[in-house]
């Protein structure tokens, strides 16, 4: 039997590492989505101790993202990858750095429902807005997963339609702030939506961000696929 070399265990064990990084930091889309999930729940319910548990349970999302870097860090100084490596190095440290912001934006969030008190004046059409902004982002975060395992550039390209629909409703929640009347506690109320609103946009922007590195690790060419100062 013939034994492998030293330099073979070597690289062996680093393409191992590296596949072990990668599913490391994929599975920090799970993480997000349950915060997601616990965070519409408590957006609807106005249910602060879910809140609570919320931001929390994000310690494990920031752990993950520690866990993910620094081991792609170590990789790259000790082993001095190249081409396709270097380029899955490069996206993953991107991704797992999105994935950290998207829990962040989750956070945000249940921040601001304290600040409305337990029975706040609301309004069903925002609130339903909000919630469908989240189904609409959780399923963006499903598939910009998906495509970065899959290696799909098409569905990392599609990503883009899906977020179009989370600015409509962000949009859309914008308007009827405007429209929420005089009364100071319903209009507070509103403001305090609209920033849980916007933290859902940019959640659905981290996903686009990483359908962008998919295409890069790819084709090797990195692109924006839309970006609000080159509009589409």
């Amino acid at each position: 039997m013939t034994e492998i070399p030293a330099s073979g265990k070597i690289r062996i064990h680093y393409q191992e590492e590296l596949t072990r990084l990668e599913t490391q930091a994929l599975g920090g889309f799970d993480l997000v989505n349950k915060s997601l999930d616990r965070t519409m729940e408590a957006v609807e319910n106005q249910d602060l101790a879910l809140a609570q548990i919320v931001i929390g349970d994000d310690d494990q999302i920031d752990g993950r993202y520690l866990e993910v870097h620094q081991g792609l860090i170590t990789l790259l100084a000790t082993q001095s990858p190249v081409a396709t490596d270097l380029r899955l190095i490069s996206a993953l440290l991107h991704v797992i750095k999105n994935i950290e912001r998207m829990g962040d934006q989750c956070v945000n969030i249940c921040k601001l429902l304290p600040l409305v008190g337990n029975e706040p004046p609301s309004n069903q059409d925002m609130v339903d807005r909000i919630l469908s902004m989240g189904k609409n982002v959780r399923i963006q975060i499903l598939q910009a997963k998906r495509a970065f395992a899959d290696r799909d550039e098409q569905m990392a390209l599609d990503l883009v339609a899906l977020d179009d629909i989370v600015d409509r409703l962000n949009k859309e929640c914008f308007a009827l702030a405007i429209e929420i009347g005089d009364d100071i506690d319903r209009r507070e109320w509103a403001m305090t939506m609209l920033l849980a609103a916007r933290a859902l946009e940019r959640m659905g922007d981290n996903a686009v961000d990483v359908g962008e590195q998919v295409a890069f690790v790819v084709t090797g060419l990195f692109r924006e696929f839309e970006d609000a100062s080159h509009p589409v």
